[in-house]
């Protein structure tokens, strides 16, 4: 208390509170911001003179850096299998055809010139002088005009149909010869072992997939598919085919199945198409081709023996006709029923007659048209004699026929 003073402000010399601490901070502050200052400083020079030793110490990620650029290598690798060297051995063999036919104008119904009506695909299996003999199906060149192949360079070549058999789907065309490079090797179908590999090439969905090559396994062998020619719903034929994985598309029809050492072993035919299936494609064996392919290059079509007849399944024959024209006994509901013979045949000159069931040939028994085209087109040959078992009126009647080309009538 005996220290204190009022402060008074209009005194000649004021002395206001000591307020020495103040002042110390302000200069305390100062003195830090100088310093730290300084060090930034030092720091950013001695990293800046650091900077390329830390550049080469760092490890080379492949980027681009300051004064050092480093580029990704490319390496090529030359793959060479089985099958590439079977599928090089091969597919110069291997060509699209192209189908053209007639179209009319619609407002004149005039030919206004041909347009694609589908393509396909062939196999070169023979060059004899100055032309080629190219190998595909019946329903790929079916209905043409005119026939372009195109080859595997691309060049496309006018071809003639040399012959055409709807029975096994298959057709022989030959064109001029000068740019051929490759003749596909016949193969031995009967040879084939199930789950050996097998590749397929041809031209799926058209000229667009020229040469595509699909690879799989032989799935089956002697599988037997039935086939309805005419599209009447009736199955007229029974075709044995080879069963591959590998995929058959629109396109690849008369293409190749070759084996793994590049031989033919197969015409790419069919594939079996639903919702519920997948991966089945179907090629007729070469064994069973080569027969057909040299018939029609020989003679522009396949001999086959013929009876003479024309047929309807007993099947199809309503059930009083069955008992009241034809008279057969109850226990009999399958046959062929003969519709008509024709002058001049085998049957006639057996003395076959209208209305005569065949339900046997040479002891075999017949069921139905498919039977009997099935045991006459592959057990018989033009000139082979065949024993027939028919009823008549209800009474069994045997034959023997000489069978004749069916051409011939």
């Amino acid at each position: 208390m005996d220290d204190y003073r009022p402060y008074n402000p209009y005194a000649e010399d004021p002395q206001p509170p000591k307020r020495s601490e103040k002042p110390e901070k302000k200069r305390g502050i100062a003195g830090y911001f100088l310093a730290g200052l300084s060090g930034v400083l030092v720091g950013a020079l001695l990293l800046w003179f650091m900077m390329p030793s830390l550049q080469s110490a760092l490890p080379n990620n492949g980027t681009r850096t300051a004064g050092n650029i480093t580029q990704t290598e490319q390496v090529s690798t030359e793959v060479t299998t089985d099958i590439t060297s079977a599928v090089e051995k091969t597919s110069a063999a291997v060509v699209g055809i192209t189908n053209l036919q007639e179209v009319n104008n619609f407002w004149s119904s005039e030919q206004s010139g041909e347009q694609e009506a589908g393509t396909g695909s062939g196999v070169i299996y023979k060059v004899e002088g100055d032309r080629a003999f190219i190998v595909t199906n019946h329903h790929v060149v079916d209905g043409a005009n005119s026939i372009e192949v195109t080859l595997a360079g691309g060049k496309k070549v006018s071809a003639e149909l040399v012959g055409s058999d709807v029975w096994t789907d298959l057709a022989v065309l030959e064109m001029d010869a000068t740019d051929v490079e490759t003749v596909i090797e016949f193969g031995d179908s009967d040879a084939l072992t199930q789950g050996e590999p097998v590749i397929a090439i041809g031209n799926p969905l058209g000229l667009d997939f020229f040469g595509s090559v699909t690879t799989g396994i032989l799935s089956g062998k002697e599988r037997i598919i039935p086939v309805d020619l005419n599209e009447d719903g009736q199955q007229d034929w029974q075709t044995e085919v080879l069963q591959t994985d590998a995929a058959i598309n629109p396109g690849n029809s008369g293409g190749a199945l070759i084996n793994i050492a590049g031989q033919l072993i197969g015409i790419n035919s069919m594939k079996i198409s639903t919702t519920t299936v997948e991966g089945i494609g179907l090629a007729i064996p070469i064994n069973s081709a080569i027969p057909i392919i040299e018939d029609l290059e020989q003679n522009g079509e396949v001999k086959r023996p013929t009876m003479g007849v024309t047929l309807v399944d007993v099947e199809q024959v309503p059930s009083f006709h069955q008992q009241e024209t034809l008279k057969l006994p109850e226990d009999i509901t399958t046959g062929v029923v003969v519709d008509e013979v024709f002058d001049n045949s085998p049957a006639a000159a057996a003395g076959m007659q209208q209305y005569d069931v065949i339900v046997e040939l040479d002891g075999e028994k017949v069921e139905n048209m498919l039977d009997l085209r099935q045991y006459l087109y592959t057990e018989k040959e033009v000139g082979d004699t065949m024993d027939v078992k028919v009823y008549r009126q209800g009474e069994i009647v045997e034959f023997t026929l000489e069978l004749i080309d069916n051409n011939a009538l």
